[in-house]
Formats: structure tokens, sequence, C-alpha cells
């Protein structure tokens, strides 16, 4: 965040009314906030990965499955609409190679399937799944987007302004007429 974001647009360990903690948000036009949750447990997508037994491992996919839905479930309790958070949130996976098992469909062989998991996340609980290189992507937009509004802001600012000048050029001509 430090990398991308200006000072004063995020925080680190938000604190929440009810006093829960989210790892991160950014501060968004007009008070919004996006919030931001990097908790992940590793543990046992490692065990899947060096199982070489075939029962075993699907225990573990099973248990990981597990371990990745009850991290969506908790990064989507930090969308909070009354407390001007977006109606979605980041969910920051640190390994590039979870997230491209969970988009290509490794991880996930019996019942719901990662990509499942995926529509899950983002489909019924508005969390947006990200690696560190789609974080940095979604950053970058995010940026993009408060730089728009910026603009977008100082282009309402040069209206008034051009409206103003307008009214004086006006009563100038009047006046010179006179």
């Amino acid at each position: 965040l430090e990398n991308v974001l200006p000072p004063g647009r995020f925080e680190s360990q938000y604190k929440f009314k009810n006093g829960e903690i989210v790892d991160a948000v950014i501060f968004l036009d007009k008070g919004k906030v996006l919030p931001i949750d990097s908790k992940f447990s590793l543990e046992n997508y490692n065990r899947l990965i060096g199982e070489p037994d075939k029962e075993r491992k699907q225990k573990y996919v099973d248990e990981f499955k597990k371990d990745l839905k009850l991290r969506i479930d908790e990064t989507a309790k930090y969308i909070r609409p009354s407390e001007k958070t977006m109606d979605f949130a980041f969910m920051f996976i640190p390994s590039e190679a979870i997230y491209y098992d969970l988009l290509i469909n490794k991880v996930g062989v019996s019942g719901a399937s990662a990509r499942d998991l995926m529509e899950y996340a983002f489909v019924e609980k508005k969390v947006i799944i990200v690696s560190p290189t789609s974080f940095m992507a979604y950053l970058q937009t995010v940026l993009q987007g408060l730089r728009s509004l910026e603009i977008e802001e100082q282009a309402k600012d040069i209206q008034v302004r051009v409206g103003q000048l307008g009214k004086h050029l006006s009563a100038y001509d009047m006046f010179m007429q006179k």
C-alpha cells in the first residue's frame, strides 16, 4: 500500500465501531472505505501440495477449501455500508501459487471446486480474492479512480469559476457600454 498509494489514503489495522480490526483500508472519495483482509493459513495447502497419498491429499483438499471458505466469510464481515465501507472487500492471498491454483482449478477436485469458491466469494459474499500481483493491478485501478475523481472535482470547480468569470465579463461589458 505504501508503494502505490499516497500517504493518508490508507490505514493499517483499521478499527470499526464495534472494536473489530481489519488489516487495512483504503480511503476513497466521499468518506468511503475499502476494507482489505490478509489473514490466510497456508498450513493445509502446504500439506496438500506435499502429500503423495490420494486419500490423504483429498482430506487436505477438503480442509483447505474449508479454510478458504472461512477466510472468505471472515473478510465479508468487514463489508459494512453503515460504516461507509464499499459494498465489496479485498481478500489478499499472499501466494501467487495458491491464487494460480484457484484460478486454474487445480485445488478442489470433489464437491465445490475452487472456481466455485472464487464465485462464492465474489457473487455471494462480495469478496474479491487478490494475489500480490493482481492486488497491485487492483490498487492501480483504485488509484486511477481516485485521480479521475480529483480531476472531476477540479473540472466542476473550473466550470463554476468560468461561470463567475462570465458574470464579471458581462458586468464589465455593461459598464463599458455605459
